[in-house]
This record gives C-alpha cells, sequence and structure tokens, in this order.
C-alpha cells in the first residue's frame, strides 16, 4: 500500500498533526451515520491497512485493536436518524465529521487539535487546514485507518442494536438496504431508529 507516501506530502509542507477522517454509514436506512477522526504516527506503518470496504470483517476487527494501540488521538462522531431527517444526510455526514475532530484525545484523554484535516471527499466546518480527498481512503494511510475504525465502531452499534430491534437482521446487513431489510420493514414496519427520509419507496405512505 502506499498511502504513506500520500501523507508523506503533507508532513514535508510542515504539518505535524495530521488526522484522518472518514465516515461510515451513509446510505443505510437505520441508525447513525458515525465519522471517525485519527491521527496516527508519522512513522506508522500497519501491515495491511486499505479502504475498510475492501478487507474481511475479520481483518477489520484485528486492525481496529491494532490501530487504537498505535494512535496518537482518536474521536468518534455520531449523528442519530432524527437528526439525519431533520438536516439531511450530507450535513449529518459532515457534522459527524465536526464532533469526530472535536472529540480527538489521546490515549490518556487529553484533547489533540491537529494541524491538517485529511477527509474522505468530504468539508468539515472548521478552521484547520484542510484538504478533501476523493477516493481518500485508498489514497491516504489516516483516512484508511479512520474509515477501519469508523466501520468496526458502527458494525458493533449494529451488533447491539439488533438485540433490541430482533427481526430486521441488523446483525447481517448493518442497516443497508438490502432485500431482506427491506422486506423486514414492510412486515414489520420501521423502527425509532429507521430515516423515515429513507423510507419513501419502500413504504410509500409513511410519512417522513
Amino acid at each position: 500500500m502506499e498511502t504513506c507516501d500520500f501523507d508523506a506530502k503533507y508532513y514535508e509542507k510542515g504539518y505535524h498533526k495530521i488526522a484522518g477522517i472518514d465516515e461510515v454509514g451513509r446510505g443505510c436506512l437505520f441508525g447513525d451515520v458515525v465519522a471517525c477522526a485519527i491521527i496516527m504516527p508519522r512513522e506508522s506503518l500497519i501491515d495491511g491497512i486499505k479502504d475498510s470496504k475492501k478487507l474481511t470483517e475479520k481483518k477489520r476487527e484485528s486492525l481496529y485493536e491494532v490501530i487504537l494501540k498505535e494512535c496518537v488521538a482518536v474521536g468518534i462522531g455520531r449523528i442519530d436518524a432524527k437528526v439525519i431527517d431533520e438536516i439531511n444526510i450530507k450535513q449529518a455526514t459532515r457534522l459527524a465529521m465536526k464532533e469526530a475532530v472535536q472529540h480527538l484525545r489521546t490515549q490518556d484523554g487529553e484533547k489533540i487539535i491537529p494541524d491538517l484535516l485529511l477527509v474522505d471527499a468530504e468539508k468539515v466546518d472548521s478552521r484547520i487546514d484542510q484538504e478533501a480527498i476523493v477516493h481518500g481512503d485508498d489514497l491516504s494511510y489516516s483516512i484508511a485507518c479512520a474509515s477501519i475504525v469508523a466501520k468496526v465502531y458502527r458494525d458493533r452499534l449494529c451488533m447491539r442494536w439488533s438485540q433490541d430491534y430482533p427481526g430486521y437482521g441488523l446483525e447481517k446487513h448493518k442497516g443497508y438496504g438490502t432485500v431482506l431489510h427491506r422486506g423486514a420493514i414492510k412486515a414489520l414496519g420501521p423502527t425509532p431508529l429507521h430515516r423515515r427520509t429513507f423510507l419513501r419507496k419502500i413504504l410509500p405512505n409513511e410519512p417522513s
């Protein structure tokens, strides 16, 4: 993987605390959109880091633990379905990313303010210098680390949500609009954690 070389050019420009930012759950019908901001050590080179979507669940889980042990700081942002319906998913994604940056903490709980944000194809409402990078989770080591942490974090939320809302298959599809999920929504109706504005084609008579 050559993502570390991509990040290196920003270190060469004089940045020291570079936060990679990515989100997961943007296209889901259910639950929060989750963002992660993470600062990795400049010399970090964990083997196997790549876009979380290109990794198996088992590999993501193992890398998640290694990343969190090695990172300088990490922050998570979550925006729930109610707010997503109120402000739309694009704005909710940006808000989750902003929260993730604000929540950046070291292993000891110390707040960290990065000097550069590398964002996967988005813009964060922040005065901190930032770069929006198309396919950032493929190009940037720090964004790829953020994508893995965000994905595992949200998948674990889905496992918990599946206990609260059995019958929807959340443990399998993680809230995405699979045939199983759409069929469960039609049969059981939406839960309080479903995004009503995402269900218009599935339940055309459902108020959003």
